[in-house]
């Protein structure tokens, strides 16, 4: 119905400029002597009934155009259809098909320049491990506090190149990831021990929680790894200053298994909670901590997004906050 009256809207000039002739040529036969109005309205009705042909003809070679400028363009494939046999509908799907070819270009182009961006920040943080590696071996040799502090440092450049290495690698994770059963606990095992410095340095402790022995989940082990490192930096990073303890904590709840990260520091504010997973966004909590840089929390979303586990979050301003990845069975 929505195509039909598209198409009557674009021939309503020529049907009232016919409806026009017919009333102006039936006059002048009728003021010419001509007083038979018997065959006037014949001669009108047979106008009548060839426009009615024309225009169902019409609306018949071009019905695909139409109902394509009544639904518009959802996507690509669209534009590829055929459009009808008539003129305007051939030149409509000429034009369209030459503006898809030109934006596949464009979009391959795109493509290109992007994979060698990813391929240039790959490597780049891998020559940047070796300047890391060596200012590690030089704070060996120093004294303390200076070796501390140069350790910190240092620390903060190898979390930084491992976020900018995994924000490079999400747009082509589908190609980066293995899925396979894992033990949550020996996991968690691993985090705390690859992070000892920092719980050390920041005096914050991990309290690790398990229900039973063996808990194990069908994921890829290295994006979970990084999710759950990422969760244990916030937990210590936002505790520091009012808590020793963060708690690790791995139970069932119905059906589902839940990988527990909870804090007791500042917490986060009501305003912010809906937005801790957009891209860049810090809220009031990341403002005063300098490396903050409201990327962490949306890969955790995105990785465990595509992953298939969930995401929950609890928390309570100056009482501390949670952070649960779910695995459904």
């Amino acid at each position: 119905m929505r195509k039909m009256k598209q198409f009557f809207k674009e021939q309503r000039s020529l049907i009232m400029l016919q409806l026009l002739q017919f009333s102006v040529i039936g006059c002048l036969i009728w003021l010419g002597g001509f007083e038979n109005i018997s065959l006037i309205l014949y001669a009108m009705f047979l106008g009548l009934f060839f426009l009615v042909l024309y225009l169902t003809y019409k609306f018949f070679t071009s019905k695909a155009l139409y109902e394509l400028l009544t639904k518009g363009i959802a996507s690509f494939e669209d534009v590829q259809q055929h459009l009808g046999s008539a003129p305007l509908a051939k030149s409509v799907s000429g034009l369209l098909k030459k503006q898809y070819e030109l934006y596949e270009r464009e979009i391959l182009e795109l493509k290109n320049k992007q994979e060698q961006h990813l391929i240039f920040m790959d490597r780049w943080v891998h020559q940047m491990k070796t300047p890391v590696s060596v200012l590690e071996l030089m704070a060996d040799d120093l004294d303390e506090p200076h070796a501390s502090d140069i350790r910190e440092e240092v620390e903060r450049l190898k979390t930084g190149l491992q976020t900018v290495l995994h924000m490079s690698r999400l747009r082509t994770i589908e190609r980066d990831f293995h899925v396979k059963r894992v033990d949550l606990k020996t996991l968690l095992q691993e985090v705390n021990h690859d992070h000892k410095r920092l719980f050390i340095r920041n005096k914050v402790y991990p309290k690790l929680e398990v229900d039973t022995e063996h808990v194990v989940v069908e994921t890829d082990e290295k994006w979970l790894y990084f999710i759950v490192t990422q969760l244990v930096h916030n937990a210590v990073k936002y505790s520091k200053e009012k808590s020793d303890e963060v708690r690790l904590k791995i139970y069932k709840r119905g059906k589902q298994i839940v990988l527990e990260v909870k804090d007791f520091g500042i917490g986060i504010p009501k305003s912010d909670i809906k937005r801790i997973f957009d891209p860049f966004y810090t809220g009031e909590a990341g403002r005063s901590h300098r490396e903050s840089t409201g990327v962490g929390l949306y890969l955790v979303k995105e990785v465990a997004g595509f992953l298939g586990h969930g995401i929950e979050v609890e928390s309570e301003l100056g009482e501390g906050t949670t952070f649960r990845v779910v695995f459904r069975k």
